[in-house]
């Protein structure tokens, strides 16, 4: 959850280069008691007790406050308030307050106690096995890696980029604060990573884009001390104008051994496994393309040489009718200047004529013929 972050005056430095801070995670865990009654009692909402809740500490307030748990017997609240020392201002306001509901004869009773926050505790001595009992566990190294959620990308992206990705370099100079860096691992930067675990690397939160990363410290001692500077903080952001944004974020101990050499080498075998496919997938897309221009190509020919046919056919239909017509004008011109001797003759002729034109016929058929095949 990111919020605007009003009074900064307890956030110590993580990065100034970076303008990234560490700011104290302020909550406050308030209970209202109900009361045991046999006799009926009007309803009311646990809206209404909060409306009285935050009568009772005006004019402060709280940064954010959601219902945690309700219950016929109490009804809680986990409050965040600015700072540390607002939230003992607001604990003292609180506690062992009486508050009073129209229509309700019994008080309600309120109890008010610093939040303990979520927080894994790490093995700090040697020989204290992690993760899941797989071959990789070195049972004689002390944990040195922590692993990150909800950090924000933008927060950690070069200044000037176009887009929103995280950038190593600048993850392991904000973290080197507490020590020397071994390995820092985001897998969001690696292409084949979701493929590989099934799962997705990033999320958002109020409409910034976060990441999730690795980060393995050289020493052991530097581990712990990052762990327990991390604790119960924030991340907050300072920007060049003086106004400031907080995020949370989670912070485990890396019970995975995600740096160990066996997941090392498992994760470049996978990654591998899935390069050679997606070459191997690139080079039968490229038969395909390859194969359907071929197609292409000798559909393109195959119209080319119907429409040389057509041309040609086209020509030598030309040709016989001018044929045909060039005949017909030299018998007009024969038959005029002669003319007909006798009956006979005319039919003579007529039958001749008649079967130099079937002559003419067969063999332009034959010229047809061999054109096209």
């Amino acid at each position: 959850m990111v919020t605007v972050v009003y009074d900064n005056s307890e956030a110590t430095e993580l990065c100034a280069a970076h303008h990234l801070y560490l700011k104290p995670i302020a909550k406050l865990m308030i209970s209202v008691l109900l009361p045991e009654s046999t006799e009926p009692m009007r309803p009311f909402s646990n809206w209404e007790v909060l409306d009285q809740l935050k009568s009772l500490i005006c004019p402060d307030q709280f940064t954010t406050v959601r219902l945690s748990k309700s219950t016929k017997d109490f009804i809680r609240f986990e409050g965040e308030a600015e700072t540390l020392s607002l939230v003992q201002i607001l604990k003292a306001k609180l506690h062992g307050k009486i508050i009073k509901l129209s229509g309700l004869k019994t008080d309600l009773r309120v109890v008010a106690t610093d939040a303990q926050g979520e927080w894994e505790h790490f093995p700090k001595e040697k020989g204290v096995p992690l993760g899941d009992g797989s071959e990789e566990q070195d049972h004689d190294k002390s944990p040195d890696s922590i692993y990150f959620e909800g950090l924000p990308c933008k927060w950690f992206a070069p200044k000037g980029s176009s887009g929103e990705k995280p950038c190593e370099e600048i993850l392991r100079v904000v973290f080197e604060s507490f020590g020397k860096i071994k390995n820092v691992d985001i897998p969001m930067l690696d292409p084949y990573r979701e493929v590989m675990t099934g799962g997705s690397f990033g999320g958002f939160s109020f409409g910034l884009q976060t990441f999730e990363a690795f980060i393995q410290y050289q020493e052991s001692t530097d581990f712990v001390k990052a762990m327990e500077s991390l604790r119960g903080m924030k991340l907050m952001l300072k920007g060049d104008d003086g106004k400031a944004l907080a995020c949370n974020i989670k912070v485990m101990f890396d019970t995975t051994k995600h740096f160990s050499e066996g997941a090392i080498r498992r994760r470049n075998q996978e990654r591998l496994k899935l390069q050679e496919l997606e070459e191997e997938r690139k080079k039968e897309k490229k038969r395909e393309e390859e194969e359907a221009e071929r197609k292409r190509k000798e559909e393109e020919r195959k119209a080319q040489e119907k429409r040389r046919k057509a041309r040609v056919r086209r020509r030598a239909l030309k040709e016989r009718g001018r044929h045909r017509q060039r005949r017909q004008k030299d018998s007009a011109k024969a038959e005029a200047r002669q003319g007909p001797n006798s009956s006979e003759d005319w039919e003579e002729r007529k039958g001749l004529l008649a079967r130099r034109e079937q002559e003419a016929l067969r063999l332009l058929r034959v010229l047809l013929r061999k054109i096209e095949g």
